[in-house]
Parts: structure tokens; C-alpha cells; sequence
């Protein structure tokens, strides 16, 4: 019995040493799955910037003018009226104050929708069809008004009569404007006054009693 005694311990020993080697080794394999010899985590690659074009600004015309259109707007101190009508490059604008100032002018519309009229006394308008407007400065009697008119849905945009009634002639002119408004000035002999309402469904006006009809204006 006192000889099992060393001997035991000695069992003891060889058992915990063991122990201590499993241990150890089942250590270092874990960090061998985790540590340096594990695949680093994917970078994800930098989004490239697009390269898909940025709309067009919405003042910016889109393509060719059309080939058929009417105008009418007011310029942007309110004061007066302006039309356009449009036909296959070709252009003839009104302006009016509706009182005792008129100008007709005509010209050109460009690719570009840019439009350069001219009338009598010096008169001019610069413009461009911007999408479903005209946008410009119409100078007449050496006074510039910038403008803006919208495009024009029938019964809206410009009529003009021209006729002679009990011995007078009569010329008259409207601008009926996409809310209904009109602005126009009718004229006897050559004496300008403010004209009166354009039926714009029959295009008729009543004049001192009689009936006349105006027609649309193209160029």
C-alpha cells in the first residue's frame, strides 16, 4: 500500500499532462479557422457615378417648332395682350393694349423655335416656342413689355374683321385668351376704340347695330 502511493500520483500527473496537450491543440485550431488564415470579408466595389444624362431643363425646346399653333398671353406687366399664330415656319403676331395701341408684325420661325417679327413704326418682337409657350419682349412704340403666351385650344387665339358698314370702314381685332378674357380694339375709319365682346363660338360681334364676323388669323 505505501508503494501505490507514488505511483498514483505518477498516473495522475501523465493524465493531467494529456489533458493540457488536448486542450492546447483544440485551441490553436480554432484560431488557426478564425485568425490569419481565414478569407478576409469581401470589399464591396465603389458605385460608379452614372452616367445616364440628366433630363432637359424644362425651359429648354424640345426639338422642331410645330408646323401649326396659336398663342395669346399677356405681357408680364399686365397691360397688354399679345398673340402668335404659327404656320409651317411662318409667323404673324398681334399686340394690343386694348385701348388705342396696336402693331402687327410677321417673319420667320427658326428651327430652334426662335422667332424674330417686325411691323410697322419700328416695331418688333423676339420670342421662342418653349414647349407650349412663347416666351419674349414685343417692343412697340419704343416701349418693350416682355410677354408670355400660353398655347391656345379654339375658341381661344386671334380673330380679326375687316369690313365696311353704313358707308365707314371697320377694321377689328381680338385676342381671346385661354381663360376668356379678350383684349382688342376696333377701329372707324382711323379712330381706335376699345372693341366690343367677340362671340367666339360664332365668331360675330354686333357694331352700331349690325352683325359682322371675324376670322381667325394665320399668316
Amino acid at each position: 500500500m505505501k508503494r501505490s502511493g507514488p505511483l498514483l500520483t505518477l498516473l495522475t500527473g501523465l493524465l493531467l499532462a494529456l489533458f493540457m496537450l488536448s486542450l492546447n491543440a483544440t485551441t490553436e485550431t480554432g484560431a488557426s479557422s478564425y485568425g490569419e488564415d481565414a478569407p478576409a470579408p469581401a470589399t464591396p466595389s465603389p458605385t460608379k457615378p452614372s452616367t445616364k444624362p440628366s433630363d432637359k431643363p424644362a425651359d429648354r425646346p424640345a426639338g422642331k417648332p410645330p408646323a401649326k399653333a396659336d398663342y395669346a398671353g399677356r405681357t408680364d406687366d399686365d397691360t397688354s395682350a399679345v398673340s402668335i399664330s404659327v404656320r409651317d415656319g411662318k409667323a404673324i403676331a398681334y399686340y394690343c393694349d386694348g385701348r388705342d395701341t396696336e402693331s402687327w408684325l410677321k417673319g420667320n420661325v427658326e428651327d430652334d423655335g426662335s422667332m424674330r417679327l417686325t411691323g410697322r413704326h419700328g416695331a418688333k418682337l423676339d420670342g421662342r416656342i418653349i414647349g407650349k409657350k412663347v416666351r419674349g419682349t414685343v417692343d412697340v412704340d419704343k416701349e418693350a413689355h416682355k410677354f408670355t403666351a400660353d398655347k391656345a385650344v379654339k375658341p381661344s387665339g386671334l380673330y380679326r374683321a375687316t369690313t365696311e358698314v353704313r358707308g365707314a370702314k371697320l377694321d377689328g381685332a381680338w385676342i381671346v385668351l385661354p381663360d376668356g378674357r379678350q383684349v382688342g380694339i376696333l377701329k372707324r375709319g382711323d379712330e381706335p376704340r376699345k372693341a366690343p365682346r367677340l362671340d367666339p363660338e360664332t365668331r360675330t360681334v354686333r357694331v352700331d347695330g349690325d352683325v359682322i364676323t371675324a376670322r381667325p388669323v394665320t399668316p
